[in-house]
């Protein structure tokens, strides 16, 4: 998910990832009464890596986000600095060579890696005590001082800026890709996102109406109630889907705002997208309906729920497709190109 997000907005989404958001409701819970809500999962918590992976051609020299020269001399001991950057490592065939995860990596083939971060910030002891070779970080990992460290022990870090919307997929996958001295490979894995995405969007129900969807991010253990506005990084996977970012929509120009009353029965949404845990911390659906103004809306009225996995919904990479293909089944469920 997008390392944008800041202070209590971060704090509360670590403890998700290591399984601490507080009252955590049974699957019965979160879809309980009428909801109409279905199974959010993105098939199952893995990547899939290319068929035939590249084997890196080194050493090069690519341009750093922060505007630093990287030269990369070898692959061989990798340590990708979020979630999103770890899934395309693995997704192009590289999964072997990294030694160390981000908090939000909790795809399969990662889980069983040491973490090197708390609360997103970043442990440059951890980090150099694994001895890379290369770390891969967004121009929002932090802090400073953590990777100034790092860089000072002759380690070479490539930043890349974080994902905003589904146009980073490519550029994020190819720059990756042409640090690890694999270009072919990012150029393939990056076509194959893309088609995916646009077979997706071509399945997308024929509606008289776009319906209106808000983003809540909820974290009921820290009492974070958030509606995402136009920087959120929902905006365009709605959009994608058919769908109108209701937030963004009504006016919201922050990436997110405090939820009131007021906010929600501006933005008026005939449903409601959440991260599955954030879901389960304010137990279930019955639990968001009493958050306040939830119940009021179209979308509290009718019970219409969409929730995808926390660790791949904002990620923008390989499995954004499965992401998209989780929304359009929750959102026309009935088939009637009328949301669910």
């Amino acid at each position: 998910m997008r390392t944008r997000m800041a202070g209590a907005l971060l704090s509360a989404l670590a403890l998700t990832a290591t399984g601490c958001a507080g009252t955590q409701g049974t699957p019965q819970d979160t879809h309980q009464g009428t909801a109409k809500a279905v199974a959010g999962a993105v098939a199952a918590d893995r990547v899939e890596p290319l068929a035939n992976p590249s084997e890196p051609r080194l050493p090069v020299t690519v341009r750093s986000s922060d505007g630093v020269e990287v030269t990369v001399e070898a692959a061989d001991r990798i340590v990708p600095l979020s979630g999103s950057l770890s899934e395309i490592v693995f997704t192009l065939g590289l999964g072997d060579r990294v030694v160390a995860r981000d908090i939000t990596a909790t795809f399969a083939q990662a889980e069983k890696l040491p973490v090197v971060t708390r609360n997103h910030d970043v442990s440059a002891e951890s980090v150099l005590s694994l001895r890379p070779d290369l770390v891969i970080a967004e121009t929002t990992t932090g802090p400073e001082e953590a990777i100034g460290q790092i860089r000072d022990a002759g380690v070479p870090v490539l930043v890349i800026d974080p994902a905003k919307d589904l146009g980073d997929v490519g550029p994020r996958i190819q720059a990756v890709a042409d640090a690890l001295g694999v270009p072919a490979a990012g150029k393939g894995l990056t076509k194959r996102s893309e088609d995916r995405i646009a077979a997706v969007r071509e399945k997308i129900p024929d509606r008289a109406e776009r319906p209106r969807v808000a983003f809540l991010y909820l974290r009921g253990s820290a009492s974070v109630y958030l509606i995402g506005g136009r920087g959120s990084g929902a905006t365009s996977l709605l959009e994608a889907a058919g769908a109108v970012d209701a937030g963004a929509d009504s006016g919201l120009e922050k990436d997110f705002t405090a939820i009131t009353t007021e906010a929600l029965a501006q933005a008026a949404p005939d449903a409601i997208l959440v991260m599955t845990k954030g879901l389960q911390s304010v137990g279930g659906i019955d639990g968001m309906a009493g958050i306040p103004g939830v119940a009021q809306t179209p979308a509290g009225m009718e019970r219409r729920v969409v929730s995808v996995e926390d660790g791949v919904l904002l990620n923008y990479g390989p499995r954004t497709d499965q992401v998209l293909t989780s929304i359009v089944a929750q959102l026309y469920a009935d088939g009637s190109g009328e949301a669910r």
